[in-house]
């Protein structure tokens, strides 16, 4: 029989330098989780990624085990770092804060391919240009 999942958890944690301290620490143990077990783990898969924050997703069993996956690095960072910039626009349809490329999209879509809710690599850059359009940064050919 299957587990019954009581918990699922999307965390932020800095690439291969996990902590028992926040966020990991605080969120793993309200869940009454051993922590090290996720930390080793996530540091060892993360270390090719040092310096940059990583998505993941956790569910919870009602057994206190879990399972992790690792969706990488959040889009609006990858975005940010092609062209340069340090946030988005606060007003992303009239303060516009920077041009991107079809190509540096598609460069994205690629890397972002297997998380994303896209059928084909054209769809996948549709998805990365909306959101490079909510922050404010326009899309050139």
């Amino acid at each position: 029989m299957a587990k019954k999942v009581i918990g699922n958890l999307k965390l932020r944690v800095p690439a291969g330098r996990a902590t028992a301290g926040p966020p990991v620490g605080s969120t793993l143990g309200q869940w009454g989780l051993n922590m090290m077990d996720f930390i080793n783990p996530f540091n060892d898969a993360t270390k090719d990624l040092m310096g940059k924050d990583v998505i993941v997703h956790l569910k919870v069993y009602d057994d206190r085990t879990f399972s992790w996956v690792s969706l990488g690095q959040p889009v609006d960072d990858m975005i940010r770092e092609k062209i340069g910039i340090q946030k988005g626009s606060g007003k992303p349809h009239s303060d516009k804060v920077g041009k991107i490329s079809r190509a540096q999209l598609q460069e994205i879509a690629e890397a972002k391919m297997g998380v994303l809710n896209a059928n084909d690599l054209d769809g996948a850059v549709k998805v990365i240009a909306g959101t490079a359009r909510s922050m404010g940064v326009e899309v050139t050919e």
